[in-house]
C-alpha cells in the first residue's frame, strides 16, 4: 500500500496542486493522466521520493519494495544488459557481486567463509538463483534475444536501452512499480507483451502514458490532475472519458433547467410585481430566483488543438505503385522486394518492429532517398506532404518566432492569418514570438501538423507523428485525420490510433521478403496475423 496524504507543491510561484489524499492498492494498476504541464511526471517524483512536496507526506510499507523506470537511457552503459536488469534490485545485485569478490580471494579466510555462508543465505532467500532466469525471460519478452544479453549497454541503440531498462524496472517484483511512458520507443508486439505482464501483476502499478489502449487495457483506476485537483476514479481510461463526458453534460443540462426556470420567474415577476392582486405570487417567485445559483462549468486545464486537412484538389483513380523496393541501411536490409498497390481511400498503417524500413520507405516515396533496386510511382493527379520522424532539420539554427517559422510555409503571410492558424494549435498570444528552436517535442509536431495543413496535399505520409503528443492532440490528431478525404500512408506505436483510422495494413518483416498486405481494421489484421 502506498499513501499519499495532504500533498501540496509549489512550484515556480504557483500550486501545482493542494490536499491530495490518495491510496495505491496491490493488484492494481492506477493511469496518472492530465494536460501537458498538469504535473504527472511531478506526481511519480513525489511518489518515488525524488520531489519532496511543499507539504505532506508519502508512505509505503515498511516491507514494500519500489522500483521506476529510469529515465537516463546512459546511465548503465559500463555495464552489460543482464547486471543492468538486475540491478533493478539493487541489493541482489550487491549481494551477487560481493559473493563474486569473497570467492575470488586468493587467501580465503574462516571469516570470509562465514560472510559468504550469510550472504548465501540472503541470496537464496530473494530467489536469487533464479534471477538470470526471470532476467532472461523479461528481455526476451520485451523481445531483446538471447545473444543480446550479455552485450554491453553502450552497444544497445536507444530503443533497446528503453527494453532493458523496463525490463530492469519490472525486474524482481517490485511492490510497487512506477513508470513514466513506459510505451515509448516500443514496438507493437512488445507493447502486447507489456500488456499481458501488467495485467497479471500482483503489485501495485503507477503509470503515466499518452497511449489510450495501453490505459484501457492495463488500468484498473485513474488518477486524473485538472481542476488544480488530483482525483482517483474506479476504471480504465474510456470508462473514465465517457463518465467525465455524461458529467460535463449533466451539469450542462442542470443549468439549461435552470437558466429556463430563471427565465419565466423573471417574466413572472416582471408581469405582476406591479398588481396588487399578484404581488405576493411575485414576492415568493423573487425569493425562489434568488436561491437559484448555475453550477459554474469546472475550467479544465484541457485543451484540444484544431487539426483539419483539406485537400486542394480530390486525386483520380491512380494513387501509387510500388515494384520491388530493397533498401539496405547502416549493413541491414530493412527493405526487401517490397510491392503493394495503393488504391483511392486506402488510409494504410504500415507497423510490425521494423521500424527503420518504415522510415526508409517514406524516405523513398518523398524523395530523400533512393532504393537500391525497385522502383515506385506516384499517380499524376496526387500531390503528398510528409511528416518525418525526426523533424529537427526544420528548427535547428532557426532564430526567428513561429510566425516566421510558419510564413515559410504560408501562401497567406500577414500575421493575423498566421496567428488564427496558430491559435488553432494551441499558440496564443505572446507564445507565437517564441523561438522556433526552443520549442518542445509535442510544440514542434504542433507546428510541423500546421506545416502540412497548409499544403492541402491530398496524399499525407506521417512517420510516427504521435510521438511527443498529450492524449487530447493524439485524440485531435485522430479526428482530423478520420476526417481526410484524401490517402493517408502512416506509422505510430500508439495501437488505438491505428485502429480508428487505418482500413489497410501492411507489415514490413525484418530479414523477410515482400510485406503482409491485409485490408481491414488493426484489430483484424491482428486476429488474422495470429491465426494464420
Amino acid at each position: 500500500m502506498l499513501t499519499v496524504t495532504d500533498v501540496s507543491l509549489q512550484f515556480a510561484g504557483s500550486t501545482l496542486y493542494k490536499h491530495v489524499d490518495l491510496k495505491f492498492a496491490a493488484g492494481n494498476c492506477y493511469g496518472i493522466i492530465g494536460a501537458n504541464g498538469a504535473g504527472k511526471s511531478t506526481l511519480l517524483r513525489i511518489l518515488s521520493g525524488a520531489l519532496e512536496p511543499t507539504t505532506g507526506s508519502v508512505t509505503m510499507g515498511a516491507d514494500d519494495r519500489m522500483s521506476v523506470l529510469e529515465q537516463d537511457h546512459f546511465k548503465y552503459d559500463e555495464y552489460n544488459v543482464m547486471d543492468t536488469v538486475i540491478m533493478g534490485n539493487r541489493r541482489l545485485y550487491d549481494i551477487m557481486k560481493e559473493k563474486e569478490a569473497l570467492y575470488a580471494k586468493e587467501d580465503f579466510t574462516d571469516a570470509d567463509g562465514e560472510k559468504a555462508a550469510e550472504l548465501e543465505g540472503e541470496f537464496a532467500e530473494m530467489n536469487g538463483w533464479e534471477a538470470e532466469t526471470e532476467a532472461d525471460q523479461l528481455l526476451n519478452g520485451l523481445g531483446i534475444p538471447m545473444d543480446l544479453h550479455t552485450a554491453p549497454m553502450s552497444a544497445m541503440d536507444g530503443r533497446q536501452k528503453v527494453k532493458v531498462l523496463l525490463a530492469q524496472a519490472l525486474f524482481g517484483r517490485p511492490s510497487i512499480v512506477l513508470l513514466d511512458e513506459p510505451t515509448n520507443g516500443l514496438d507493437i508486439e512488445s507493447i502486447d507483451w507489456l500488456e499481458e505482464f501488467l495485467m497479471d501483476y500482483p503489485g501495485t502499478i503507477i503509470v503515466v502514458s499518452h497511449d489510450r489502449h495501453f490505459l484501457n487495457a492495463v488500468c484498473t483506476h485513474i488518477v486524473d490532475i485538472d481542476y488544480n485537483k488530483v482525483q482517483m476514479y474506479a476504471g480504465n481510461y474510456d470508462f473514465w472519458y465517457e463518465s467525465s463526458q455524461l458529467m460535463q453534460q449533466l451539469i450542462r443540462n442542470q443549468n439549461k433547467k435552470k437558466e429556463e426556470k430563471i427565465r419565466d420567474l423573471q417574466n413572472f415577476i416582471q408581469r405582476f410585481s406591479a398588481n396588487k392582486s399578484k404581488s405576493k405570487q411575485a414576492t415568493s417567485r423573487k425569493k425562489i430566483l434568488d436561491s437559484i445559483t448555475l453550477e459554474e462549468m469546472p475550467a479544465s486545464s484541457r485543451k484540444y488543438p484544431y487539426v483539419g486537412f483539406e485537400p486542394e484538389r480530390e486525386a483520380g483513380k491512380d494513387i501509387l505503385f510500388v515494384e520491388g523496393i530493397t533498401k539496405t541501411v547502416d549493413g541491414v536490409k530493412v527493405l526487401d522486394n517490397v510491392s503493394f498497390i495503393a488504391n483511392k481511400g486506402d488510409k494504410i498503417a504500415l507497423v510490425g518492429e521494423n521500424e527503420a524500413g518504415q522510415t526508409a520507405l517514406f524516405k523513398i516515396l518523398t524523395g530523400e532517398m533512393e532504393p537500391d533496386a525497385g522502383s515506385f510511382k506516384w499517380g499524376v493527379s496526387t500531390s503528398q506532404s510528409y511528416f518525418p520522424q525526426d523533424n529537427s532539420a526544420f528548427f535547428e539554427g532557426f532564430d526567428e518566432d513561429l510566425i516566421c517559422w510558419l510564413r515559410q510555409y504560408s501562401e497567406d503571410t500577414t500575421e493575423t492569418y498566421l496567428r488564427g492558424f496558430l491559435g488553432r494549435m494551441l499558440f496564443s498570444g505572446d507564445e507565437v514570438y517564441k523561438p522556433a528552436k526552443v520549442l518542445s517535442g509535442g510544440e514542434k509536431v504542433r507546428c510541423m501538423l500546421s506545416r502540412m495543413m497548409m499544403t492541402h496535399a491530398n496524399v499525407l505520409l506521417l512517420d510516427q507523428p504521435t510521438n511527443h503528443l498529450d492524449l487530447e492532440s493524439i485524440q485531435a490528431l485522430a479526428d482530423g485525420l478520420a476526417r481526410f478525404p484524401g490517402n493517408l500512408l502512416f506509422s505510430s506505436h500508439d495501437h488505438q490510433f491505428i485502429d480508428e483510422i487505418a482500413n489497410r495494413i501492411i507489415e514490413l518483416p525484418l530479414g523477410q521478403p515482400g510485406c503482409l498486405d491485409r485490408t481491414g481494421t488493426y484489430e483484424e489484421f491482428l486476429e488474422w496475423k495470429h491465426n494464420r
